[in-house]
């Protein structure tokens, strides 16, 4: 299966009528979290996403919430939003959570702790493609300080269900990381996009 993996578009429309025709070419899409920005623009942000045809998979950001992103898709038979659970896509199971994990210094973003992150990733099946708008600790989650940002509930999910690929965004200064963690490929997308083959 060829996907289309993103996150953080934060209402760049221009980027999303990008990700639109480079759709075109790929089996799935997989959107990592934040197409707000600060809970706004994210209707907008979705109404740009719609002409996509393939199947698309969404978590939440901590710009949005899971409520609000399954609103704004409401009518979208092709996307799938995520936050704890998990679909197939073409024999491939993608498991999803959003939300900044570990809680963000900001009173506006929708947040998890490490331990509802931890409970929520209990259902993560082995094996899955894992879909977290958050990193995992350690991996792809540099600040511009270089401090570590990322979730250790993320990480021991990653050790204990071995998804085949980790797909997440949240630290911009991270665009483009790649990792590896316990023989998971992470990656920290970017709102540009990567075209990623996934078993």
């Amino acid at each position: 299966m060829r996907a289309l993996a993103f996150s953080d578009l934060h209402v760049d429309l221009k980027a999303a009528g990008d990700l639109v025709e480079r759709s075109r070419e790929v089996d799935a899409v997989i959107a990592a979290g934040d197409l707000a920005s600060v809970h706004r623009g994210l209707d907008d942000a979705i109404g740009a996403l719609k002409a996509i045809e393939a199947p698309t998979v969404l978590v939440p950001g901590n710009n949005e919430t899971d409520e609000a992103l399954r609103s704004a898709c409401e009518g979208w038979e092709q996307a799938r939003v995520l936050h704890g659970d998990a679909t197939e896509v073409g024999g491939v199971t993608f498991f999803g959570i959003g939300a900044g994990v570990p809680v963000t210094p900001w009173d506006w973003s929708f947040d998890l702790d490490e331990d509802e992150a931890a409970r929520m990733l209990e259902r993560c099946p082995e094996g899955a493609v894992l879909v977290t708008h958050s990193p995992p600790k350690g991996h792809c989650d540099r600040s511009g300080t270089g401090q570590e940002l990322g979730s250790t509930a993320v990480l021991a999910a990653i050790e204990r269900a071995r998804p085949t690929q980790v797909l997440c965004g949240h630290i911009h200064e991270s665009w483009g990381c790649e990792s590896d963690a316990g023989g998971s490929r992470v990656l920290n997308l970017g709102p540009s996009g990567r075209v990623l083959e996934l078993a």
